[in-house]
C-alpha cells in the first residue's frame, strides 16, 4: 500500500494510532477514490457513531504531526538522495 520508506519515516514520525489512521485513509481513498470527508466517513471502518468519525477524521486531519515539514519535506529528501545517488552511481559506472 504505502512504500517502504514511506512506512519507515511515517512511523518515526506519527504515534500508532496515528499511523493507523493515516494507513486506513489512504486505504480508503485508494478503494472509493471520493475526497469528502462525509463520505469517507461513512466508509471507516470504526464502529462509532457517523458523527463521532467524521470528528475524528477532521481532528486527525487538522494535527499538528500532520505538517508539511515534519511528514513530506523528510520524503522528498530522501526521495531526492535516492535518485541522485542512482543517478551518478549510473554516470559513474558507464
Amino acid at each position: 500500500m504505502l512504500p517502504e520508506n514511506y512506512t519507515n519515516h511515517l512511523t518515526t514520525c506519527l504515534n500508532k494510532s496515528e499511523y493507523l489512521m493515516l494507513t486506513i485513509l489512504v486505504h480508503l481513498l485508494q478503494i472509493y477514490r471520493k475526497v469528502r470527508l462525509e463520505e469517507l466517513a461513512t466508509k471507516l471502518p470504526i464502529p462509532i457513531l457517523f458523527e463521532s468519525r467524521r470528528k475524528k477524521m477532521k481532528r486527525f486531519l487538522e494535527s499538528p504531526s500532520l505538517t508539511l515539514e515534519r511528514i513530506w519535506i523528510p520524503i522528498i529528501m530522501q526521495w531526492i538522495e535516492i535518485e541522485f545517488s542512482y543517478k551518478e552511481s549510473r554516470v559513474n559506472a558507464s
